[in-house]
Formats: C-alpha cells, structure tokens, sequence
C-alpha cells in the first residue's frame, strides 16, 4: 500500500526547507566565528610581535583566551619542565608534540558544523529526488484507478511532486557553495594558527 503522494512530498519538502534553514543557520553563526577569531588572533599576533620572552609575550597578551594563548601556555609548561636540561632537541620535540595537539583541537573545533554542510548539499537532491519519483509513481496509480488520462486530475500531484526536487536543489545548491567558502576561510584560519605555532616554538628557543 503506497502513501499518499501529498503526504509524503510535503513531508519531503518540509524536512528539505529545515535543512536549508540550517544551512543558513551555520552560515552565519560561522561567519561571525571566524570572522571574530581571525580578527582576535591577528591582533593577539601583533601584540607578541616584539616579544623576547615567553613572559614577556604572555604579559602583552594578558588574561585572554585563545589559541594563542594556550601555545604560549604550553611552551611555558615545557620551560620550566625541562629546566637545566641541556639538551634543546628533546625540548623542541615535546614541545612540538604539545602545539601539534593544540592546532589539531583547533582545527576540530573551527570545522565543527561543516560535516552538516557537506551531508546536506550530499544528500538533499537525492531526498528531492525520492519525493518527485513517489509522487509520480502515485499519480500513476491514480490514474489508472481513475482510468482516466485528464490532465486536470493528475497535473496538480505530479506539478507538486517535481517541486520536491526543486526544493531539493535550492537545500544542496547553496550547502556546497557555503561548505566550499569555509573550507577556503578555514584553510586561511589555519595557516595564522601555523604562524601563531612558529611564534610560540621561537620564543621558546629563547628562554
């Protein structure tokens, strides 16, 4: 027994308008992350630029929080860890080990939503799909309940049922394109963050 075409393509339709509403959801609560971040560690970068000390860089900084922050903070541990330790490579390896951690948290962190993305611009035309192809398949049935051909009786489901591609299409179009712009925006914000990495592992160098 098949469901009713209007019932399951709205539910179609419906569940496609919610997943472009998330779509512009995380478009702007993103832009505005990473808008502020990028912002917040190119000028924590320029505050630490005439550093000569780890202490010296961490009192430019002051109490903020930040990934920049928390290098500094983890070449500091390191520091006093390794204390009268002469050898410098195994310090630069811990030390490299601990900022490798902290990037990738980053990373994890800046990325989050935009698994969302890709799934919605991945699946939505295909769920449109589904939604115009069992529509169809009900007017079908419909008209050969009815045995008639009149277009007036089954234009009206099958009109409907190719709209659920449509809205399909208008879920993923705008996914991809929004997925794609973060990911270069992204790429951008980890390379400051590498930089922010080589700052931390050079002041180190010095104490």
């Amino acid at each position: 027994m098949f469901l009713s075409a209007d019932v399951l393509v709205k539910a179609v339709m419906i569940g496609l308008a919610f997943a472009s509403l998330v779509t512009w959801t995380i478009f702007i609560a993103k832009s505005i992350e990473l808008s502020v971040t990028r912002r917040r560690l190119g000028a924590a970068l320029g505050k630490i630029g005439d550093a000569r000390s780890l202490a010296e860089a961490q009192f430019a900084l002051g109490a903020r929080d930040g990934v920049l922050s928390s290098l500094l903070s983890a070449a500091m541990r390191e520091a006093r860890l390794s204390a009268g330790i002469s050898s410098d490579s195994g310090i630069k390896e811990r030390a490299a080990s601990s900022f490798a951690e902290i990037v990738r948290a980053e990373a994890r962190r800046i990325r989050l939503g935009m698994g969302l993305l890709a799934s919605i611009g991945a699946t939505s035309p295909f769920v449109g799909l589904f939604g115009t192809v069992w529509g169809i398949m009900n007017s079908f049935i419909g008209i050969s309940k009815s045995q008639t051909t009149n277009l007036a009786v089954v234009a009206p489901g099958i009109a409907e049922a190719l709209l659920a591609t449509a809205f399909g299409l208008a879920a993923a179009i705008p996914a991809v394109i929004i997925y794609n712009h973060f990911t270069r925006v992204t790429k951008g914000y980890l390379e400051l963050v590498g930089r922010s990495t080589g700052a931390a592992a050079r002041l180190l160098s010095r104490d």
